[in-house]
């Protein structure tokens, strides 16, 4: 296990591109970090400076205390599974698990105790002769876990490890990925654009946007429920947040022939008059009917989309020239039909305000649930 922290990381390429921002985490030993976000915001290229494939451009980047921006990567005790399985096809899976030690000159008897412990954690026994061509994309992705998992290092980088399989492949994977972060219990940061991986797999989330800024860190729940920021919300879940824009006044939010009423749920409702500001909520917040204190919106069907347990309501509020898009979740025996006007509560507790101008959350004194 290894404990990591970063001061103030930059990376600035020879062109001026400044593809990370002021990068500060610290990693505690054993966890299980994800780092998502959109195309181009940083992710891969902070796991490439963890690894020491990247130059650090300016900030202090530490592994156990120690000062690692000029540490070679071999020093630096890290494992690293990239998006291309990247196996040797002309060796058996026995001897791809087995390439690293060779390498390293580990005796015969050694690399044979620590292939067959590695291949059963991995469910990999009855595989071991064959060859690559003849296994299945989540088998190659487990030899390629394998050979990381197999040098008993400190650091797993894993950079969007998943993205070739199939979503049954995926799921399976993501479960299995867990389990054998905890049964070593090796640091791992996990690079991923797939934001349902981010939420299922790790201990804290790190959320980024284009250009390398970090909008968010922290448990799943925590971005879920507490997002900061308007990028953060839109980001995190699936589907995304629903966003009304409109203008304060009078504490009231209107927007397309709306008044949302702002008091009960902002502290300081005068703060925002005059400006810009967004009323937000879940797609699954949604209610039919609520003895709870909640807001009542109606809205007019476009769409369904019928997923088994729930229902994707795809809907409009106002009229043509200014209404708003939105997406609920309904219970699937309670389908509206295309066309027909719905009706739905959004409880106080799960309503959210933000600022459209700064796009950071308005404090309020809700507790989510």
């Amino acid at each position: 296990m290894a404990k990591l922290l970063f001061k103030d990381v930059n990376k600035v390429y020879p062109n001026g591109y400044h593809a990370v921002h002021d990068f500060n985490m610290e990693i505690g030993d054993g966890e299980f970090i994800c780092l998502v976000g959109d195309s181009g915001c940083g992710k891969s290229t902070t796991l490439r400076m963890i690894a020491g494939l990247e130059d650090i451009t300016s900030g202090e980047f530490y592994i156990d205390g120690k000062l690692a921006n000029q540490m070679s990567s071999r020093d630096r005790g890290i494992a690293m599974v990239f998006q291309s399985y990247a196996l040797y096809p002309h060796l058996t899976v026995y001897e791809n698990l087995a390439f690293g030690l060779t390498l390293e000159g580990i005796d015969a008897d050694v690399i044979e105790e620590k292939v067959q412990a590695t291949a059963k954690i991995l469910g990999l026994t009855d595989y071991l002769e064959r060859f690559p061509r003849a296994l299945s994309g989540g088998q190659c992705q487990r030899v390629a876990v394998g050979r990381a998992l197999i040098r008993k290092v400190n650091i797993f980088l894993m950079d969007e490890p998943l993205s070739n399989l199939d979503a049954k492949q995926r799921v399976t994977m993501r479960s299995e990925i867990k389990q054998i972060h905890r049964s070593v219990g090796a640091t791992t940061i996990y690079v991923t654009h797939d934001q349902t991986e981010a939420m299922t797999m790790s201990d804290r989330i790190v959320v980024m946007k284009s250009g390398g800024y970090v909008q968010q860190i922290g448990t799943p729940f925590e971005l879920y429920f507490y997002p900061k920021n308007l990028f953060v919300a839109g980001f995190i879940g699936e589907p995304p947040m629903n966003f009304i824009r409109g203008t304060v006044e009078n504490g009231r939010l209107k927007a397309s022939r709306l008044e949302i009423d702002l008091a009960p749920i902002v502290k300081d409702v005068t703060a925002l008059e005059g400006k810009k500001a967004v009323f937000a909520f879940r797609p699954e917040a949604i209610k039919l009917n609520s003895t709870e204190k909640c807001y009542k919106l109606s809205s007019k069907v476009e769409l369904t989309e019928l997923l088994g347990d729930t229902t994707n309501v795809y809907a409009t509020i106002g009229e043509e020239e200014d209404r708003v898009n939105i997406i609920l979740k309904v219970n699937p025996h309670h389908t509206p039909e295309m066309g027909a006007k719905f009706d739905f509560v959004v409880p106080y507790t799960s309503s959210y305000v933000f600022d459209a101008e700064t796009g950071l959350v308005v404090e309020t004194d809700i507790v989510r649930h």
